[in-house]
């Protein structure tokens, strides 16, 4: 359900529209995605990307699953799957470090905005693709791929969960963080637009 009723437990209700509610930086737009169905009896999904001009930068999704009777392996009865990816230079992308640096930058996310949880997952993958034969004309790729989940300790924090999520999003678009403080080198931005 994407858009929840009068049927959708309140608790469910408020952090949708708490959800909605967010402004993200400008770079970031929200978008409303058809919620997955089987994860969860309840759940609200959200594609974003990341842009400047007319180059997109970075893209992903956010959905918050919610279950009343509580899932074990959740920990609770909310829970958060999100995905975000970017292209990178390939030269990024060979980094030994960078899976352990793009998930410290989810965990610096969601610390920088307090927002206690439990029970993290994710994964990071890379991938570098090349063109051959008919293809060979066309640049070569690498992407960052960041998958994570987690389980919210008070859905009534769900916008500042979506927010440390759009923080991470713009970060690995290479975009310089929104708040002065302790400069962090952003990743080099890929130049052009995404191959199709």
């Amino acid at each position: 359900m994407s858009d929840p009723g009068a049927g959708a437990p309140p608790v469910f209700r408020q952090a949708v529209a708490a959800l909605q509610a967010v402004r993200p930086r400008p770079e970031v737009s929200l978008s409303p995605l058809p919620p997955p169905r089987r994860l969860a009896p309840y759940a609200h999904a959200l594609g974003a990307s990341v842009s400047e001009g007319d180059e997109e930068l970075a893209d992903g999704r956010f959905v918050l699953l919610h279950d009343p009777a509580g899932d074990d392996s959740w920990g609770g009865e909310f829970r958060i799957v999100t995905l975000a990816r970017a292209d990178l230079e390939p030269d990024v992308a060979t980094d030994p470090l960078l899976p352990e640096v793009a998930w410290s930058w989810l965990t610096e996310a969601l610390t920088a905005r307090a927002v206690p949880l439990d029970v993290p997952n994710g994964t990071v993958t890379r991938a570098d693709s090349a063109y051959f034969g008919g293809l060979a004309d066309r640049e070569g790729r690498a992407e960052l791929e960041l998958r994570a989940s987690w389980t919210p300790a008070d859905p009534a924090d769900a916008a500042g969960h979506l927010l440390a999520w759009c923080g991470l999003l713009a970060q690995c678009a290479g975009l310089p963080p929104e708040s002065s403080g302790t400069p962090v080198t952003a990743l080099p931005r890929r130049r052009g637009p995404r191959p199709g």
